[in-house]
């Protein structure tokens, strides 16, 4: 392996409580998902400090309910700044903690500061509506209007993928709409959320409206989930992990991202060449750690032997090797644990005659990027979520056959169709039981103003900075009695 992730020593992280660092009694080394190096000393919280940093928020609502929108779009737009400024040293926190490829670590910051950009634009855009009372034989004489108010304290569970977007998905709505957090990064990636604690205090936000509390899921995340004061959580994870936090909320609002298995069909009208590239990027970025990740395709029997071909082609090009190196396409997973369960569920496909068109192995500790092809449906690797650089490649006769083998699943985030055919990119809009249906695109598609959730095991609610300031609020009715 490369030294280019071997060049940091390791720094003591703190708890974010109240607007202070917190030290705690309990630390844990951070290793490099790549070199296998110590890159920090991360301090573990118990209940007590998760019940301090819980506080902190609870005291802090007021002065995020009397702030006014203009206040919290500038302190959102400070965040846009600082980000833009510290760009470069952003994107090496993402990938030393993660692994993740600088390229895409770098396209992680960039979109992070949009997204925040979306927020500041949204808190001045939270508004209710007129009600016609007067629709009503019992409402002559009235008039009525509806109004957004801070939900109050916010529990956010975030996941290692996108260990900075991801939070701004769900820090930037809540302080926009005048919110306060706990927020609990994942333990492979604190350091990102860390970072951005760091910049909104600079930013000018009110000690208390976040705090970062570091530690394990079962210590920390139940502490935020059944504590009463925690009026909402927002979770980005595992469906086991968000139908536990469902079970324990009792009447807590959740928004639950619970990721996918995510499938793209490519109809018999189209051109390959145009297509490989983007169904490149949408399989192996991030080493496919992404809920919408590329995990199935289904090809029109047509095109079926050209798509593989080509992109298996293309595969077999992608540079493994250190996050840190700038041509780096694919590095190691979030852990050797995650490596060795994909490896599993690849030799159980070849126990099943499915054929390994690409990878299938470990080089220098990085799951080279795989195709597997004739996999059944029933495997592991097709009907769970693979969460790895690992992609099924099936024929099928019609996109109406294609249609029924997507939404044979447990799961639906999102699905791609490639078609130059209008009737089937319609009859697909309506027939795939998804949260988002992209046309023409894989289904690796997001920006982050869109509204992003899905439907069965893949969640509830949806993301998207407007659609979570809506999940982030409660709707209130004034009524005035004019007689």
């Amino acid at each position: 392996m490369s030294n280019l992730a071997n060049e940091v020593k390791p720094t003591k992280q703190f708890l974010m409580i109240n607007g202070e660092k917190v030290e705690t009694t309990k630390y844990a080394p951070l290793y490099s998902p790549y070199s296998g190096e110590e890159i920090a000393q991360i301090a573990m919280a118990d209940k007590h400090l998760t019940v301090q940093a819980i506080t902190a928020a609870y005291e802090a609502r007021g002065v995020m309910v009397k702030m006014p929108a203009y206040q919290r779009a500038e302190i959102l737009e400070n965040v846009v700044a600082l980000l833009k400024e510290k760009a470069a040293e952003a994107a090496e926190v993402i990938s030393r903690e993660s692994a993740k490829p600088i390229m895409f670590a770098k396209a992680e910051v960039a979109r992070t500061i949009e997204t925040y950009k979306f927020a500041a634009e949204e808190a001045k855009r939270i508004h209710g509506e007129t009600i016609p009372f007067d629709a009503a034989a019992g409402g002559v004489g009235r008039i009525g209007y509806t109004l957004r108010e801070p939900i109050g304290v916010i529990g956010a569970i975030t996941p290692f993928n996108f260990p900075m977007n991801l939070v701004a998905h769900k820090v930037g709505p809540a302080i926009a709409a005048g919110n306060t957090i706990v927020l609990k990064p994942a333990s492979q990636t604190p350091l990102s959320a860390l970072f951005i604690a760091e910049i909104f205090e600079e930013a000018g936000l009110p000690a208390g409206a976040l705090n970062v509390v570091t530690g394990p899921g079962g210590t920390v995340g139940d502490a935020i989930v059944e504590d009463d004061r925690v009026s909402m959580v927002t979770f980005t994870g595992s469906p086991s992990v968000g139908i536990g936090i469902r079970n324990k909320a009792g009447l807590k609002k959740t928004t639950l991202e619970l990721g996918s298995n995510a499938a793209l069909i490519i109809d018999k009208d189209i051109d390959i060449d145009s297509i490989i590239d983007r169904c490149i990027m949408g399989a192996f970025s991030n080493q496919g750690q992404v809920c919408i990740s590329l995990q199935r395709v289904y090809a029109h029997e047509e095109v079926y032997e050209e798509f593989v071909s080509k992109f298996t082609e293309a595969a077999k090009k992608l540079k493994i090797g250190d996050p840190l190196d700038p041509d780096t396409y694919i590095s190691a997973l979030i852990s050797r644990g995650e490596a060795e369960r994909v490896l599993g569920w690849i030799e159980e496909s070849k126990g099943s005659n499915a054929t390994i068109a690409a990878g299938g192995k470990l080089q220098d500790g990085v799951l080279e990027p795989t195709i597997i092809t004739d996999a059944d449906h029933s495997l592991k690797i097709s009907c769970q979520e693979a969460f790895a650089p690992v992609v099924v490649v099936n024929k099928v006769r019609s996109v109406e056959e294609a249609i029924e083998q997507v939404n044979d699943s447990r799961f639906g985030l999102q699905a791609g169709i490639y078609t130059n055919n209008v009737k089937n990119a319609l009859f697909a809009s309506q027939e795939l039981h998804v949260g988002g249906v992209i046309i023409n695109d894989v289904p690796t598609y997001r920006v982050d103003q869109m509204p992003y959730g899905g439907v069965k095991e893949s969640g509830t609610g949806r993301e998207g900075i407007k659609y979570a300031v809506e999940e982030m609020t409660e709707l209130k009715l004034v009524v005035w009695n004019q007689g």
